[in-house]
């Protein structure tokens, strides 16, 4: 079934939406979901609760893309419950790596007046992106929003780690740089 006769049966309230979903998406978000909470209860509770947000959120919305809008729900809810059981004591630690792989990038959290910039920083981040080779850009945001480790990246490339691990560098350096030169970091 295509996403848009899914989508459709959720605004149907067609209690087959669901089972659609899972049947076309769930090893998509159960792969998400465990890069962050690394426990198979965890990531059963945030998938079933990413169907909860989709069947109650869809009514106001109608996404293009199904599989990303349903990405971002099961990632977000994982960060959430990492954070709410102790990402130290639980695990996660592709994600906890992945993050802090990025540090030198951003100055620590947002204060109340850099909200607006979130958005404006998130813009920035995209440009960046889109200017690196596919390759690049594919890779980065495996790591960084999959996050997906190393060794699982340089096997769907069919490459070697030190390779994945090199181009990271340079990728992280250089959106460093850009962002240095866009003015959300003091150079």
């Amino acid at each position: 079934m295509d996403d848009l006769q899914i989508v459709d049966l959720f605004w149907q309230r067609d209690e087959s939406a669901v089972t659609e979903t899972d049947t076309k998406y769930g090893r998509y978000l159960k792969k998400i979901s465990y890069n962050i909470l690394s426990q198979d209860e965890d990531v059963n509770e945030c998938v079933n609760d990413t169907y909860m947000r989709a069947w109650n959120t869809m009514p106001s919305e109608r996404p293009s893309k199904l599989g990303v809008y349903l990405g971002r729900i099961v990632r977000g809810l994982s960060i959430d419950l990492l954070r709410k059981k102790g990402a130290e004591k639980r695990g996660g630690k592709q994600y906890l790596l992945s993050l802090s792989e990025l540090e030198e990038c951003v100055d620590g959290a947002p204060s109340a007046e850099d909200k607006l910039n979130e958005k404006l920083l998130g813009e920035a981040i995209s440009r960046y992106l889109y200017s690196l080779p596919a390759e690049s850009r594919t890779v980065f945001v495996c790591r960084y929003f999959f996050c997906d480790s190393i060794e699982e990246i340089a096997k769907c490339k069919g490459c070697s780690q030190s390779k994945i691990k090199s181009l990271l560098f340079r990728t992280r350096k250089g959106l460093k740089a850009f962002l240095e030169s866009e003015g959300f970091l003091n150079e």
